[in-house]
C-alpha cells in the first residue's frame, strides 16, 4: 500500500514593524500612561468618569502576578488571584484626515473596549490579537479609551493565565485607502533547478470597490545585506497576486535562518501612501508516514519542547529580552522546536523563533464545547471545578482560529497548525464504548470505562473537521495537526482523518501498532515525558518524526498541594537556568559536545516490610544536582554525556575509570568515596581524546554576593541580573538561601526577583527574596536615559554593585 506523504513548498513572511504584527499604516506603541483599578464600576467607560485616584502604569501589565499566593485561590492557577479590573487612557490626536485604529496583542480575558463611552467591541478569548476602528468616535481634545477585563472566573484554565492587558498595544494611523491588516501573504510557486525562486505575493487593499483613483503596488525584495534582489510594480486591486522572481534564493533553516526583507508599497500618483516591511524566509516542509519529516529536503528529528506563556515572577507580561534568553538556552540545549501550549502566544516570540531558527507548532485552544476539570486544591487532588472558556466556543472558535492563522501564517518558524490540545481526553468530557475494552486493541477498561451519560466522542471528529476547514481555507502551506490524549478512543472517530498529521500525547506504546494499523497516518509525539524511553521511541522509529517534551521551562499553575507555585517539570527552571534534566536532555539532543556530572549519596541498607535488605539511593538518576559538598561516605556520580565514553578525576587523579556510554539508561556512573576538592568528568572519543568536560567544586562558607548581567547584548529595555552567593574562592554556595535585598538608583524599576524555588510562596514583587541554590535573577526595566546602579546586599555578606 502506498504510504502518505505531505509536501509543502512555501515562502513565509513575518512582519517586522517594531515587533507589532501591524501590517498597515503607521503603528506606534501605545503602552504608556495608562490608569488602572481593580474595582468594577459600569460608569468607568464614560469619558468624564473620575479616575484621578487610579493607579498609573505602563503596559504590558498582569495584575494577577502582583497578588500574593494564597490557599484561598485555585492551585490550577498557582494560588494567585484574578477578578475584574478596568484600564483607562487619556490621549489627544491631531485632527488630520486619517483613520485611527487600536490594536491589542492580547487581553486576558473577556474584554470590552470603549472609546469615549462607545463600545468598540468585546473579545472573550484572552490569547488572540484584535483590532478596532476608533475613527467614528474620536473628537478634538481629550479622548478616553477604557477597557474592562473580566477574569472573575479565575479557575478557567488548567495553568496560570495572568489577568489584564498583558501584551503590547498599538495605535495605528492610516489613510482611507490602505493595505489590509494581515492582508499580505505569499505562495512559493516554484524553486527552479538553477536556484532561483518564483514567489507569488498576495496583497489585499482596503479601498472602495469602484475607486476612481488609480493606485499602484510596488514590491521590493532585499537580501540580508540590504541589496535589492527582486522588484516589480503593478496597478493595485482590492485582492491580487503578484509574482516575484528571486535569483539564487537562500533558504531559511535551523542552522542558518536566512531572512530577506520585502517592502510592500501602496502608491497614489507616484507617492507612497501606505507601506509595510516584511521579513521573508523560504523553506520547504515534507511529512511522510514512513520517513517522518524533512526541512528543505533534509530528513530530521524534531526535538521539541512545550511552553506556556508565563515567566515566573513576571507572570504573563514577559519582556522580549526574557524570551530571547529562554529560546537561546533551549536552542543551546539541543532543542529545535517549540509547541505553543496551548494557545497563540505573543507575536514577539514568533519573531524570535524566526530569527534564531526554531520550528513552531501553533495551537488554537485547550478546550472546545465542554469544560475540562480544573483542580483547585492541588494537581489531580480534591474536587475539580468546571469553569472554562467553553461558553463562547460556538460563537467565536472559527473567528479565533482564523485570526490565529491570519496573524501568524507569515512566520517561517511555524510548521504545524494545531486544532487543539487533549480535547479527546477520555471521560473529560467525551466518552465512547471502546473505553470498556470492547476493541481488540484494548485488553481492559480505560479511564473508568464508558460513561453512557457523557457526550459522545464522535463529536470530536465533527468539530475537528470544522476547525481544520477554517485553517485550510486560509493557509495550505502547512499541515493541520491535533494533540490527541485518548488515541484509542479517537481512533473510533473521524478525528485522526480530519487532520493531516496526528500528534500522540504520552502514547508511545502505540507508535508501532498504529503505524501498522494505519499505514498512511503521519505520527509524532505531540506531548511526552522527559524520560529516556520516550526519546528512544522517537530515535529508533523512523516513522516517528519527533517529540515535544513537557515542558521546556517550569511554569506557574497546575500546582501541587500548597506550597507550590506551579509545575516544575521544565528542562529550565523559573529563571531559565538549565536543570539537571535539561543537561540530560542536552546529552540526548545536542549536536555539540556535552558533558555534565551530578551527585548524590549512596544510602545505607535497611529492611523493608518483609524484613528483606535493600539499598536506598542505589539507582541511576537523571535529576542529579551538581553538588560536591557531602559529609563523607560513598557518593554516586552520574555523568550525562553524548561522548562515546567518559572518565572521572578528583583533584587531578583518576577515580573513575573510562566507561563506555550505555543504551539502557544513557547515564555513566561511578561510586566513589567522598573527598573535598574539584571533581571533573571528561567525555572522550573512542581514542581517548577529550571532547568536553564538566567540573564541580567543594564550596566553603558564604562570604559575599556577586552580580553579573545575563545577555547584556540583548538588553534593550530590560536587564536580567544574576546574583550569586559565593565563598572566598568565588565558588557559588549552592546550599545558600540568604534573603537578598535589591536597591536601585537611577531611571529604572525592579520588575521582580526570581528565586526559582517552586515551594517559595512569598512576595516576589518586593525588593528582597530568598535565593535558591545560591542564586536568583533580578529583572530591572529602564524607564529613561541615564546611568543606573543596582546594589545587592544580604546580612553578613559583602554586598555588590552593578552599573549600566
Amino acid at each position: 500500500m502506498k504510504r502518505s506523504t505531505l509536501f509543502f513548498i512555501s515562502l513565509v513572511v513575518t512582519l517586522s514593524t517594531a515587533w507589532g504584527q501591524v501590517s498597515f499604516g503607521r503603528a506606534t506603541r501605545f503602552n504608556d500612561n495608562w490608569l488602572f483599578t481593580q474595582n468594577d464600576d459600569s460608569k468607568a467607560c464614560k469619558s468624564h468618569f473620575d479616575d484621578k485616584d487610579w493607579r498609573k502604569l505602563t503596559l504590558p501589565h498582569d495584575w494577577s502576578i502582583e497578588g500574593l499566593h494564597s490557599q484561598q485561590w485555585a492551585s490550577c492557577t498557582g494560588y494567585l488571584p484574578a477578578g475584574i479590573a478596568w484600564y483607562r487612557k487619556h490621549f489627544s490626536l491631531d485632527d488630520d484626515d486619517v483613520l485611527t485604529y487600536i490594536y491589542f496583542e492580547g487581553i486576558y480575558n473577556r474584554s470590552e473596549v470603549y472609546l469615549n463611552g462607545h463600545l468598540l467591541g468585546r473579545r472573550p478569548n484572552g490569547y488572540v490579537s484584535f483590532l478596532y476602528d476608533m475613527t467614528p468616535h474620536l473628537h478634538r481634545g481629550d479622548n478616553v479609551l477604557a477597557v474592562r477585563v473580566d477574569h472573575s472566573r479565575y479557575a478557567d484554565s488548567r495553568w496560570y493565565t495572568g489577568s489584564g492587558i498583558y501584551r503590547d498595544v498599538w495605535l495605528v494611523r492610516a489613510p482611507k485607502v490602505h493595505l489590509s491588516q494581515w492582508g499580505c501573504t505569499y505562495r512559493l510557486h516554484r524553486l527552479n533547478a538553477d536556484g532561483s525562486a518564483e514567489v507569488d505575493v498576495d496583497v489585499a487593499v482596503d479601498m472602495p470597490a469602484k475607486s476612481k483613483q488609480a493606485y499602484e503596488i510596488r514590491l521590493s525584495l532585499c537580501d540580508a545585506d540590504a541589496l535589492e534582489v527582486a522588484q516589480t510594480a503593478t496597478t493595485a486591486q482590492r485582492q491580487q497576486t503578484i509574482r516575484l522572481m528571486v535569483p539564487k534564493a537562500r533558504l531559511w533553516d535551523l542552522q542558518s535562518p536566512y531572512l530577506y526583507r520585502l517592502q510592500v508599497e501602496l502608491k497614489a500618483q507616484q507617492t507612497t501612501i501606505d507601506e509595510t516591511n516584511i521579513s521573508v524566509g523560504l523553506r520547504t516542509l515534507q511529512f511522510d508516514a514512513d520517513k517522518g519529516f524533512a526541512l528543505n529536503g533534509r530528513w530530521m528529528k524534531v526535538k521539541g519542547v512545550c511552553l506556556h506563556h508565563d515567566a515566573g515572577v513576571l507572570g504573563a507580561a514577559v519582556p522580549r529580552e526574557v524570551w530571547v534568553r529562554k529560546v537561546k538556552e533551549l536552542k543551546r540545549m539541543g532543542a529545535n522546536a517549540i509547541r505553543m501550549s496551548h494557545n497563540p502566544q505573543a507575536p514577539m516570540l514568533y519573531d524570535i523563533c524566526d530569527q534564531m531558527g526554531m520550528l513552531v507548532m501553533d495551537e488554537g485552544s485547550d478546550e472546545w464545547e465542554f469544560p475540562k476539570r480544573k483542580w483547585v486544591e492541588g494537581w489531580n487532588q480534591g474536587e475539580p471545578v468546571f469553569d472554562g472558556t467553553y461558553d463562547f466556543f460556538e460563537e467565536w472558535i472559527e473567528r479565533d482560529v482564523a485570526d490565529m492563522v491570519r496573524r501568524d501564517r507569515n512566520h517561517p518558524c511555524i510548521f504545524l497548525w494545531s486544532v487543539g490540545n487533549e480535547v479527546d481526553y477520555p471521560n473529560d468530557p467525551y466518552s465512547h464504548p471502546v473505553l470498556d475494552g470492547g476493541n481488540a486493541a484494548i485488553s481492559q477498561p480505560m479511564f473508568g470505562g464508558y460513561k453512557k451519560d457523557a457526550p459522545r466522542a464522535e463529536r470530536i471528529g465533527q468539530i475537528a473537521k470544522r476547525i481544520a476547514s477554517v485553517i485550510r481555507g486560509i493557509d495550505t502551506s502547512r499541515p493541520v495537526t491535533g494533540a490527541l490524549a485518548g488515541v484509542v478512543m479517537s481512533n473510533e472517530t473521524e478525528y485522526p482523518e480530519a487532520i493531516d498529521v496526528v500528534g500522540y500525547n504520552y502514547t508511545e506504546n502505540r507508535y508501532i501498532t498504529d503505524h501498522e494499523r494505519y499505514p498512511n497516518r503521519i505520527i509524532y509525539g505531540s506531548e511526552t515525558g522527559v524520560g529516556y524511553d520516550s526519546w528512544k521511541a522517537v530515535r529508533d522509529n523512523e516513522h516517528i518524526f519527533g517529540q515535544f517534551v513537557w515542558t521546556g521551562t517550569d511554569y506557574l499553575g497546575e500546582s501541587g498541594r500548597w506550597p507550590s507555585r506551579g509545575l516544575n517539570t521544565g528542562l529550565l527552571d523559573f529563571g531559565s537556568f538549565r536543570k539537571p534534566r535539561g543537561w540530560f536532555r542536552s546529552a540526548l539532543w545536542s549536536e555539540e559536545p556535552v558533558t555534565y556530572i551530578g551527585t548524590y549519596p549512596i544510602m545505607q541498607p535497611r529492611g523493608n516490610r518483609n524484613g528483606e535488605r535493600r539499598r536506598r539511593g542505589n539507582f541511576v538518576s537523571a535529576e542529579a544536582q551538581d553538588d560536591w559538598n557531602w559529609a563523607g561516605g560513598t557518593v554516586r556520580v552520574v555523568c550525562y554525556t553524548n561522548a562515546p565514553q567518559a572518565r572521572l578525576l578528583l583533584n587531578g587523579e583518576e577515580v573513575g575509570e573510562m566507561k563506555a556510554q550505555n543504551d539502557t539508561t544513557a547515564i555513566i556512573y561511578w561510586d566513589i568515596p567522598y573527598q573535598p576538592g574539584t571533581l571533573r568528568a571528561e567525555g572522550c572519543d573512542l581514542e581517548g581524546r577529550l571532547l568536553s568536560s564538566y567540573e564541580i567544586r567543594t564550596h566553603g562558607e558564604a562570604t559575599a554576593l556577586r552580580a553579573s548581567e545575563l545577555l547584556p547584548e540583548d538588553a534593550e529595555e530590560v536587564h536580567q541580573l544574576m546574583v550569586e552567593v559565593v565563598d572566598q574562592e568565588g565558588n557559588r554556595v549552592k546550599s545558600a538561601t540568604n534573603d537578598i535585598v535589591c536597591d536601585i538608583q537611577g531611571p529604572a524599576v525592579l520588575l521582580g526577583l526570581e528565586g526559582c524555588n517552586n515551594a517559595d510562596m512569598s512576595d516576589y514583587r518586593d525588593n528582597h527574596q530568598p535565593c535558591y541554590r545560591g542564586r536568583l535573577v533580578a529583572y530591572v526595566r529602564r524607564t529613561g536615559p541615564g546611568a543606573i546602579n543596582v546594589r545587592f546586599r544580604a546580612d553578613s555578606l559583602t554586598p555588590c554593585n552593578i552599573s549600566f
